[in-house]
């Protein structure tokens, strides 16, 4: 149970919007007596905290998991949701100048119980409605090949972005690489973040695993030369080096549509 309290104390972080949600339930419970809205609004919410809180099953789900599947039963939780309709539904039963007093302090009340999402440095206003990096959309857009798969190197701040625009651009590794407790090891990933890298040996492994492109920042440095070894420069975009396998034909229709190549 002090694992599951743990969880739920991150979950709440700075605890407004928590308890603004537990009073939101609350006042449901009390007040609300359509059967359909209590089920979804009060039954719902409840069963899965009782769920959360439940040491047999947290201890279960324990035995066959870790803590970060277990958190996300929270993500379940219709908190949103909860204390939109409790606000709505104190809102409609006031009259008069109290209506809007209470709709200035509700408003206060959320902006004050957070904090602005952009001081996070995991977080960026949106280039695009993709809401991924215009880097990837440019790059990916570059080296796609019409009716058929290609396989890039991407570097680490652009893994997680890649399969989300175009299903198309296959990677010899994905986000695995980037989760330091799943310890998955790669020596073509860790060639890539080096400090320097060696341009010989990238050349080999990203030829093994067959892979068309290699994309670099412009700002790294390296022992070597991609184009002594048959990579050519096929494009320089949004900072980004695209380095193209000339010894490739992209002619060719892909083997295995729909997965990696």
């Amino acid at each position: 149970m002090g694992d599951v309290v743990t969880l739920f104390r991150d979950y709440m972080g700075v605890g407004l919007i928590v308890l603004w949600f537990l009073l939101a339930l609350l006042y449901l419970f009390l007040k609300e007596k359509r059967r359909h809205l209590r089920i979804l609004f009060v039954w719902v919410p409840v069963i899965l905290l009782l769920v959360f809180f439940n040491p047999l099953f947290a201890r279960l789900v324990f035995r066959m998991a870790d803590g970060e599947i277990y958190y996300r039963i929270l993500w379940l939780l219709p908190m949103t949701t909860v204390i939109a309709w409790a606000a709505t539904e104190i809102y409609g039963s006031l009259r008069g100048r109290g209506r809007f007093v209470f709709a200035g302090a509700a408003a206060v009340m959320l902006m004050v119980s957070g904090s602005f999402i952009y001081a996070n440095p995991f977080f960026q206003r949106a280039q695009n409605p993709y809401h991924i990096p215009q880097s990837v959309v440019d790059i990916c857009d570059a080296i796609r090949v019409e009716g058929r798969e290609v396989r890039a190197v991407f570097p680490a701040e652009m893994l997680q972005y890649v399969r989300q625009y175009d299903g198309t651009v296959c990677m010899p590794y994905g986000r695995e690489v980037i989760v330091e407790r799943w310890n998955v090891l790669n020596e073509l990933y860790f060639l890539m973040e080096a400090e320097e890298v060696d341009a010989v040996r990238l050349a080999e492994l990203a030829r093994e695993r067959v892979c068309h492109y290699i994309i670099l920042s412009g700002e790294k440095r390296m022992a070597g030369s991609l184009t002594d070894c048959s990579f050519e420069v096929f494009g320089q975009i949004d900072g980004y080096t695209i380095y193209r396998d000339s010894t490739a034909d992209l002619s060719l229709p892909a083997a295995g549509q729909g997965g990696e190549l």
